[in-house]
């Protein structure tokens, strides 16, 4: 029978976050980054948001990675638009949430509309001209949107949300304060034979108004984003930046997050967001008929916004966790300030912490010494190995590896990270490198980057598909060889090499998540032992089917401009 996996507590890492999530209110936006396998997913997931969703707690938790393979990013593939649709979604959830439990009613939508908006010209258009007045307030104006908007019948079927808002609100009283939802529950009874009490029938009333004025908002905030539309056009084929145009598309969610942490109280609602792989948000693709700002000016614009929010008056709870490097560091110079955000980096199990939990319960003294010397310590690849060690045992296809020793069983993984990860993912970075060769042919590439001295500055000067895929392979070696000759150990503060950030054979394997780049330690290396004895084996498959014309250009490459960052060794 078949072992569970067991997901091991880690207490200090689990309390700081707590403590965070604790607060109904914080000014900063808590980044968790770390290497990919390193169990942050696992950690919120399977360990704390269970019980961020136990009154008065209540988390939204957006995943924006859609892959089965846990390895790879393929940001590229997911459209910004279904993005900033399920985050909004999401928003939405715990808002409506917030107006079930009576945090939020149809006077805070308003002025939280209004302190961010200028609303009477929208209002105006959803109207129509037969419908108001040129002396009509903004108030008016609201009242009658919201008359409009529910003849419309937009928000459905008014007693079974009524229903679903007096169930929920005796719940969560009950599990505050056990014994206190009693009246909601009698409520429930008499709302089905249409005999509600006055106080009942001005509660329900309350709530269909601010369900209603949820709804208008949304709808007066899409009609901001219409008159814009074709200058968001514009701005996707010029490829020039407008703050006010990238704010437009985060208007909804940072008017929602603005009233979820207003509606925050202590120990009766404290909700929370959770966003996942919030560098794919950064990089995902503009494929949709809505217009749409680029993803990376999205991100951008919801992070200062959100920074803005924190700084000015405190927000709900809200972490991003992620594996891309470019949050380890990078994110602090590019927003400018390094307490902006509140980080924390995790590294997994050192070896030492990993043989305490998983010899004698999943690996024998022998097992963990081929695992670590090969492998490492990375807790995905523990949880896969243990799995393929149980798949092998169960298996009779594959009785000559169970006869064997536990060295085929990991040389069987190797092979999968191999062909499945890390060849994949080269290949997608040598797409990007590609991509890097026909923006410096477009002159979109600034000359500081191309400077002298760089290997990349010579990339082909021929619009050549087939030329730019070889120069990419080229780089990709020559960088791939670099790190094998400083022992994947690169200190980029070393020296103050920061040059090294700005080669795009760095940023395009930390896009598809083979490279990571650390804080503390300032070190850029391999996400795990296991990957970088795939990038050896990848460079030396690749030496092997060179021709004597590709192994010679490689060999004089090397010597003329060929990267070294020996002297940025671990130190």
């Amino acid at each position: 029978m078949r072992r569970q996996w067991k997901i091991i507590p880690r207490p200090l890492l689990e309390t700081v976050l707590n403590n965070h999530a604790g607060h109904p209110r914080v000014a900063n936006p808590l980044i968790l980054h770390g290497p990919r396998g390193v169990g942050k997913k696992t950690l919120i997931v399977h360990r704390l948001l269970d019980s961020w969703n136990r009154p008065p707690h209540v988390t939204a938790y957006v995943d924006f990675s859609r892959q089965n393979d846990p390895w790879l990013l393929e940001a590229g593939s997911v459209s910004i638009g279904d993005l900033r649709l399920q985050l909004e979604q999401s928003l939405e959830s715990l808002a409506q949430k917030a107006v079930r439990l009576g945090c939020i009613g149809g006077n805070d939508v308003l002025s939280t509309l209004k302190k961010w908006h200028g609303i009477d010209g929208a209002l105006r258009q959803i109207l129509g001209k037969k419908e108001v007045s040129g002396k009509d307030s903004t108030a008016v104006l609201w009242r009658k949107a919201i008359r409009a908007v529910s003849s419309r019948g937009v928000v459905g079927d008014w007693e079974e949300q009524y229903r679903e808002h007096l169930t929920e609100l005796g719940a969560w009283n009950d599990a505050l304060q056990p014994g206190s939802g009693g009246v909601h529950a009698r409520n429930v009874e008499l709302l089905g034979t249409g005999k509600l009490d006055l106080k009942s029938m001005e509660e329900l009333s309350y709530f269909k108004e601010t369900m209603l004025s949820l709804h208008l908002a949304k709808e007066v905030l899409s009609v901001h984003e219409r008159w814009r539309a074709k200058a968001v056009e514009n701005l996707n084929r010029t490829g020039e930046y407008s703050n006010s145009l990238a704010n437009l598309s985060t208007n909804w969610p940072l008017l929602l997050l603005d009233l979820l942490s207003a509606a925050a109280h202590m120990g009766y609602f404290q909700p929370k967001l959770v966003m996942n792989n919030i560098d794919v948000l950064r990089k995902a693709n503009l494929a949709g008929s809505c217009p749409m700002v680029p993803a990376d000016m999205y991100h951008d614009s919801l992070l200062w916004r959100l920074i803005a929010l924190g700084v000015n008056e405190r927000f709900l709870p809200i972490m991003l966790v992620t594996s891309d490097g470019y949050y380890s560091y990078q994110v602090f110079r590019d927003f400018g300030y390094s307490e902006l955000f509140i980080s924390r980096e995790t590294f997994g199990w050192t070896p030492k912490e990993a043989k305490m939990h998983m010899v004698t319960d999943f690996f024998s003294e022998a097992e963990w010494k081929t695992i670590v010397d090969v492998v490492g310590s990375n807790p995905r690849h523990l949880s896969d190995l243990f799995t393929l060690k149980q798949a092998i045992h169960e298996s009779m296809t594959l009785k000559a590896i169970k006869d064997g020793d536990f060295d085929d069983t990991v040389d069987l993984y190797l092979s999968y990270l191999q062909v499945t990860v890390v060849n994949r993912g080269i290949e997608a970075a040598l797409l990007i490198l590609e991509r890097f060769a026909l923006d410096a042919y477009n002159g979109k590439i600034s000359k500081d980057i191309l400077c002298f001295g760089s290997p990349w500055r010579h990339p082909p000067r021929a619009d050549n598909k087939l030329v730019r895929l070889q120069w990419a392979k080229l780089q990709m070696m020559d960088f791939i060889q670099s790190l094998v000759n400083a022992e994947f150990g690169v200190n980029y503060l070393g020296e103050s090499s920061f040059e090294i950030l700005e080669d795009p054979c760095v940023t395009a394997l930390m896009e598809v998540g083979l490279l990571y780049i650390q804080r503390d330690p300032a070190y850029i290396r391999p996400v795990s032992r296991a990957i970088q004895r795939c990038f050896v084996r990848w460079l030396v498959q690749e030496r092997m089917q060179m021709s004597l014309k590709q192994s010679f250009l490689f060999k004089w490459h090397r010597i003329i401009r060929g990267r070294s960052y020996r002297h940025l060794m671990r130190k």
